[in-house]
């Protein structure tokens, strides 16, 4: 019986840690889209397109890690 509940919250606790592989998507599209527009209005921001990906490193970066808890707490529990 208690296995069973530690179980039941590791299935949510790894659901609720999915939301953030939803945020980081969300992240890379507003730094994409924020990028683009920008490159439209200035012609120098081309310059930065270097930029733009280590900020969509980081975005993906805090996906996967939410994507690693959850999966310790599907598997590790």
């Amino acid at each position: 019986m208690t296995g069973d509940i530690a179980q039941m919250g590791a299935y949510i606790g790894a659901g609720l840690a999915t939301i953030g592989m939803g945020g980081a998507a969300i992240g890379v599209g507003l730094i994409v889209g924020k990028f683009l527009k920008a490159s439209t209005a200035v012609k120098d921001a081309n310059n930065q397109q270097g930029n733009m990906f280590v900020g969509i490193a980081f975005a993906e970066a805090l996906g996967i890690f939410a994507f690693l808890v959850a999966l310790l707490l599907m598997f590790a529990v």
